[in-house]
């Protein structure tokens, strides 16, 4: 089956899935995954024969896109799920009046991954919840 993704409300599954990736596959700290911005975000969820796989949280800051919290389970990696996600993101913000560019906070072992979907990194290498990350932004 083909895998879908689109925005939902159902932001439970959103958050099981985080959970799974972030918190138990990563071994972040669950204070450090969870906070008070998944009310007022967009959450696309990635679904997989009718199960969800994968999924994002988008962010509108003034003229930024802030796209966050991307994951995919194990079981869906390597079906291009995680790039569909990303462009899914830029192409909600590309419609966004106002917006000019998107961003994103990159694990430095994955810049590779979103510098082939237009992303370009800026400033310094940062730790958050114990993993280096990089800012990397998207103009539109």
């Amino acid at each position: 089956m083909t895998p879908t993704i689109a925005a939902t409300d159902d932001i439970a599954a959103c958050i099981a899935l985080r959970r799974a990736v972030f918190i138990e596959e990563q071994g972040i700290a669950e204070a450090d995954e969870m906070d008070d911005l998944d009310g007022e975000a967009i959450h696309l969820l990635a679904m997989l024969d009718g199960q969800p796989v994968g999924t994002a949280r988008l962010l509108h800051r003034g003229e930024t896109g802030k796209i966050g919290r991307v994951c995919v389970l194990a079981r869906a990696r390597g079906l291009g799920l995680g790039a569909e996600l990303i462009r899914a993101g830029i192409a909600h913000f590309a419609e966004t009046p106002g917006v000019t560019q998107v961003k994103l906070g990159a694990q430095t072992h994955a810049i590779p991954f979103y510098a082939k979907l237009g992303f370009t990194p800026t400033g310094p290498i940062y730790d958050d919840a114990g993993i280096p990350h990089q800012d990397m932004v998207l103009p539109l």
